[in-house]
C-alpha cells in the first residue's frame, strides 16, 4: 500500500467513525425529543405514528432516487411484518418506558439487546458459546443486576417496558438477520417504517388514542424526532458501516446512551447513581467484547437491519 493510499484509507476511516458518532448522537437524543413532545401534549401512539410516517416518506424519497432492485414478494412481506410487529412493539415499549422512568436508565437497559441477540444465536445454533461470548454475557448480566438493584424498583413499570423493548429488538434483529444480504438498506428502512406507521396508526385509531397535535411545538418536536433521530442516524450509520466495518460501528454506537445520559441530565436533571453508572458501563463493555474480531458481527451491523430506535 502506497503512502497516498494509506493516507486516503485513514481519511475514509476517520470520516466513517465521525458518521457513526453522528448516528449515535441522533439516536441518543431521541429520548430528549420524545420527552419534549410529551410535554407539548403528544401521546405515545400519536408520536410514533407520525414519526414513522414522516420517516417512511423520506426513506421512500431516497428509494425513488436510488431505484434499487425490487426483492421477491416474500422478502417484502417479511420486511413489512418486521416493521408492523417487531419494530412497532420495540418502539412502543421503549417510548412508553420514557413516560415512566428516567431516560438514562431506559437507554442503558435497552443496550441489553446485543447480549440477548447472542443468546438467541446460540440457542438457534447460529453461533457457539465460547469463552469470549460467555464473558460478555456475564458482564451484561452483572450490569443489569446493578442497574435494576440500584433504583429499578422505583420505576418498575418503566423498567419492565424497557426490558421488553430490549427483548423485542433482539427478536427483530434475529429475524432481520435472515433477510437477503443484497437487500437495499434504504428500501428495507422504508418498508419497516411504513409497516410500523401502519400498525401503530391503525391500532391508535381503533383505540381512540390517535390525536393529532394542535400545538406548533408538538409538531416541531415530533418531526425533529423523525428526521434528526430516525432518518439522519440511519443514513449516517449505513455510511459509517461501509467505511469502518460493522464491529467498529457497533462499538462507536455505545456513545448513544452517553448522549442520552448527558442530554437528559442537562435538561431534566436526571442523574445515575454510582452503582447504576457502573452497571451501565458493564452493559456497554459487553457490547465491545462481543465485537472483538473472530466472531460474526451482530445482526445490527452485519445485515444493516437496524432502522433506528
Amino acid at each position: 500500500m502506497t503512502r497516498t493510499s494509506s493516507v486516503q484509507r485513514r481519511s475514509v476511516v476517520s470520516a466513517g467513525a465521525l458518521l457513526c458518532l453522528v448516528s449515535a448522537t441522533g439516536f441518543g437524543l431521541s429520548p430528549l425529543f420524545a420527552k419534549q413532545a410529551y410535554a407539548a401534549g403528544v401521546g405515545v401512539p400519536t408520536l410514533l405514528a407520525v414519526r414513522f410516517a414522516v420517516a417512511a416518506a423520506l426513506f421512500w424519497a431516497i428509494v425513488a432516487w436510488r431505484r434499487p432492485r425490487v426483492p421477491p414478494r416474500r422478502t417484502l412481506a417479511v420486511a413489512a411484518a418486521l416493521g408492523a410487529v417487531g419494530y412497532a412493539c420495540q418502539a412502543a415499549f421503549f417510548f412508553g418506558a420514557l413516560t415512566l422512568a428516567d431516560a438514562s436508565l431506559v437507554s442503558l437497559l435497552l443496550y441489553a439487546y446485543p447480549a440477548l441477540v447472542t443468546v438467541l444465536a446460540v440457542l438457534l445454533r447460529r453461533e457457539s458459546l465460547d469463552v469470549r461470548r460467555a464473558a460478555a454475557l456475564a458482564c451484561s448480566a452483572a450490569g443489569l443486576v446493578l442497574l435494576l438493584g440500584a433504583g429499578g424498583s422505583a420505576h418498575s413499570a418503566g423498567v419492565l417496558l424497557a426490558l421488553g423493548a430490549a427483548v423485542a429488538y433482539s427478536l427483530y434483529l434475529t429475524v432481520a438477520a435472515g433477510l437477503p444480504a443484497g437487500l437495499d438498506l434504504y428500501l428495507l428502512s422504508a418498508i419497516v417504517c411504513t409497516g410500523a406507521a401502519a400498525s401503530i396508526g391503525l391500532t391508535a385509531a381503533a383505540t381512540g388514542t390517535l390525536v393529532l397535535p394542535v400545538r406548533l411545538d408538538a409538531w416541531v418536536w415530533t418531526v425533529v424526532l423523525a428526521v434528526v433521530s430516525t432518518v439522519v442516524p440511519v443514513i449516517t450509520m449505513f455510511a459509517g458501516i461501509r467505511a469502518v466495518g460493522a464491529p467498529t460501528a457497533a462499538i462507536l454506537s455505545c456513545v448513544e446512551p452517553a448522549i442520552t445520559v448527558a442530554s437528559t441530565a442537562l435538561v431534566y436533571g436526571e442523574r445515575l447513581s454510582a452503582p447504576q453508572l457502573a452497571g451501565g458501563l458493564a452493559v456497554l463493555a459487553s457490547v465491545a467484547v462481543l465485537q472483538i474480531p473472530g466472531r460474526r458481527a451482530l445482526p445490527r451491523g452485519g445485515s444493516g437491519a437496524e432502522p433506528g430506535r
